[in-house]
């Protein structure tokens, strides 16, 4: 089993950037609409979609939303991160099989609080910005490193 670890507040550094990449299946369209209640047919009925400007099914923006909080959460500032907000732009639509790269740039640390403010660009496999942001988190003061936890297989039916 692999280990995931955090960067405490004291080692992050303005720039300092990482990211995060996962390819979009339609079980994940599907496991995210049974999850957020959100059955807009854009997302899961191919024959209305392909009516609609975006001619086919998308992806819940939200669902990018996710793959932001699991890169902050993962990787910069990693494990023992409190996510204290987002903003986000939807810039292009995000498809079945789609490459999200999430990725972050370090631009503030607010040494009282331990706050740090991530520059957030997501690009897709074309190079194309899909959503772009900022995130808010309070950063671990203390290194942590743990066992990368194993989801269950999750079978729709």
């Amino acid at each position: 089993m692999s280990t995931i670890e955090n960067i405490p507040y004291d080692e992050l550094v303005i720039g300092q950037k990482a990211s995060y990449s996962h390819t979009v299946t339609d079980e994940d369209i599907i496991l995210f609409a049974k999850l957020s209640g959100d059955t807009n047919p854009v997302h899961l009925d191919e024959e209305y979609a392909a009516t609609t400007q975006f001619g086919g099914r998308i992806a819940h923006g939200m669902l990018t939303g996710a793959l932001i909080s699991a890169a902050v959460a993962l990787n910069m500032p990693g494990p023992g991160t409190i996510y204290l907000g987002q903003t986000m732009r939807f810039r292009a639509p995000v498809r079945i099989g789609d490459t999200l790269t999430v990725n972050m740039e370090l631009t503030t640390k607010n040494d009282k609080r331990k706050i740090v403010t991530l520059d957030i660009v997501v690009v897709n496999q074309n190079g194309d910005k899909v959503v772009t942001g900022e995130s808010t988190a309070l950063a671990p003061t203390e290194k942590i490193i743990c066992q990368a936890q194993e989801l269950p297989k999750i079978t729709l039916g």
